[in-house]
């Protein structure tokens, strides 16, 4: 059966002087992602969708490289917009992140408002989905914050920051959500990549 995974970007090289859409991957990240496409897991006609942030490119092209996958980078699969506040750090980030999922339909500080960021990512990943044949696998490169909106969408749960990959599996990223393309549902929550087996 094919597979369809959306997988978080792993840990990034934080640099305030850079925007955040231009990190990338640091050395723990790849290393991460490197030791998930060794494994081979993923079928040689995977194809690959990415936000077009680097991080998410980077991990696209790491996990494609063993499958000889071809990716297709896409912004409307980038992370919810919060250009309007530059980089936000410890606790000032976490404030921002518990309004965002607190109250997903006012924007924090000019962010793009979570059921905004739901309803693009969401319509993002069903035109693909609906686009591919039921016997190709999918892997879908991205975000933690739009990954669970859209994986509130599929369970059928409310937007709650207690959704948040962060709360559920690897605080650094990378982890995995498992999609029922049949169905329209999720098969399996947030695990860190480490941990998913097909």
């Amino acid at each position: 059966m094919a597979l369809t995974l959306y997988i978080t970007h792993p840990e990034v090289v934080i640099d305030p002087a850079v925007p955040t859409p231009r990190w990338g991957l640091n050395a723990i990240g790849r290393r991460r992602a490197e030791t998930f496409a060794a494994r081979k897991i993923l079928p040689e006609d995977t194809v690959f969708y990415a936000s077009s942030e680097q991080k998410a490119l980077d991990l696209a092209a790491i996990l494609a490289s063993p499958a000889n996958g071809k990716i297709h980078p896409r912004s409307e699969f980038d992370e919810n917009d919060r250009s309007s506040t530059g980089f936000l750090a410890g606790e000032a980030f976490e404030e921002a992140v518990v309004a965002l999922f607190g109250q997903p339909d006012v924007s924090y500080r000019g962010w793009e408002r979570a059921v905004d960021a739901q309803a693009r990512i969401v319509g993002a990943v069903r035109r693909v989905v609906d686009e591919t044949p039921a016997t190709t696998s999918l892997v879908f490169c991205g975000h933690g914050c739009v990954g669970t909106l859209l994986k509130c969408h599929l369970a059928g749960r409310p937007i709650r920051l207690e959704e948040d990959q962060r709360r559920m599996a690897a605080p650094g990223g990378g982890n995995v959500l498992v999609i029922d393309r049949e169905r329209w549902g999720l098969v399996a929550d947030w695990m860190a990549m480490e941990d998913f087996a097909p």
